[in-house]
């Protein structure tokens, strides 16, 4: 794939106030997606009922983009949807990846990144292919930025060369030398390079995704590659300003997290997944409004003020593949897949 540079843009000045962006946002995602659902993604679905006695069981690492989980939890769709559905919490998207392995989960939501890695190297994991079932969240303007010191002299992406900026530590692919490992580092690659900036000046230092803020505080860093909550949190407690929009120019609207399935699992319980589906689009509509969302992000542990106040992106109520298949070419572009992915092939049907 190449990459079609984009143009430069200013440096964005900072503010102290996070807005949300959810209703502009919503609507924006539904000119975005017009005409191009995946079947059973439209409003014929809602109907949609599972066979008596279905259960899944679903792992998640709580958060932000799989918000629209716990909607329908709450709001009790699934069921409506005649599933008993039981949500466990990992702490990492490895760990959801054996649960899937070990059926000890039937479905997974997390960052395409690592559940498409997980996918071109099944046969390294010894596991069957997977399934997309649904686009789960998508980006908008400033909810995975590159933050700095109040008192930094980085004031541009250019500003950036030669200096090392913080990020959460790898889950499924290496940190290789030069390879993004994450789907923030395929990102802020992608923005950096079609900004001008070459690569090889930027260093991406993983680490826990706890240390990013103190790290940046004490100088151990020079920026931070972040996403919502901790954007808030580096702004509010040590003034934080952005200089890079992970998901700006090629990745505008970056789809981010998906739901997932083993294959044989989905062809053996599809009426079961087709109703999930069903349930978890109407939770997602619902999770473009500010008080479900907040419920939701409350009830995994956020504070009310935390939530109120964080910006957040798309929870999308169809899946568009051209979408998804950018994620994957950006990934084969920068060497985070070592060959491209077909993502047609992984849709749910």
């Amino acid at each position: 794939m190449k990459v079609t540079p984009a143009r430069r843009w200013p440096a964005r000045p900072w503010s102290s106030g996070r807005a949300r962006f959810a209703a502009g946002c919503a609507a924006a995602a539904a000119v975005l997606l017009a005409g191009c659902q995946m079947p059973g993604s439209g409003s014929s679905a809602a109907s949609e009922q599972a066979p008596a006695g279905s259960s899944i069981t679903v792992a998640s690492v709580p958060g932000v983009g799989n918000a629209a989980l716990y909607v329908a939890q709450q709001q009790g769709l699934f069921r409506q949807a005649g599933l008993a559905v039981h949500i466990r919490s990992y702490p990492t998207a490895a760990a959801e990846m054996a649960a899937l392995h070990n059926g000890t989960a039937n479905v997974a939501v997390g960052d395409y990144a690592s559940f498409f890695y997980a996918q071109e190297h099944a046969r390294l994991y010894s596991a069957a292919p997977m399934v997309v079932l649904a686009d789960g969240y998508d980006a908008a303007p400033d909810i995975m930025d590159v933050l700095v010191r109040p008192d930094s002299a980085i004031s541009s992406p250019q500003d950036l060369q030669n200096k090392t900026i913080g990020t959460a530590e790898p889950q499924l692919i290496p940190d290789s030398a030069g390879v993004p490992y994450s789907l923030e580092t395929v990102a802020a690659s992608s923005v950096l390079e079609n900004g001008g900036v070459p690569l090889v000046t930027v260093h991406f230092k993983p680490m826990p995704a706890n240390q990013l803020i103190t790290a940046l505080r004490s100088h151990a860093v020079d920026a931070i590659l972040v996403t919502e909550p901790e954007i808030y949190q580096a702004e509010s407690q040590i003034g934080a300003r952005s200089v890079l929009d992970a998901c700006s120019g090629e990745t505008v609207n970056l789809p981010l997290e998906g739901y997932f399935a083993p294959a044989s699992y989905a062809k053996q319980h599809h009426d079961a997944l087709a109703a999930f589906h069903a349930a978890l689009m109407h939770a997602q509509a619902s999770a473009n409004q500010p008080a479900p969302l907040n419920n939701a992000l409350t009830h995994v542990g956020m504070s009310r003020e935390t939530a109120s106040l964080i910006t957040v992106g798309v929870y999308p109520t169809s899946l568009k593949v051209t979408s998804l298949q950018r994620v994957a070419d950006l990934m084969s572009f920068y060497g985070s897949l070592s060959r491209p992915l077909d993502v047609a092939k992984m849709v749910f049907p």
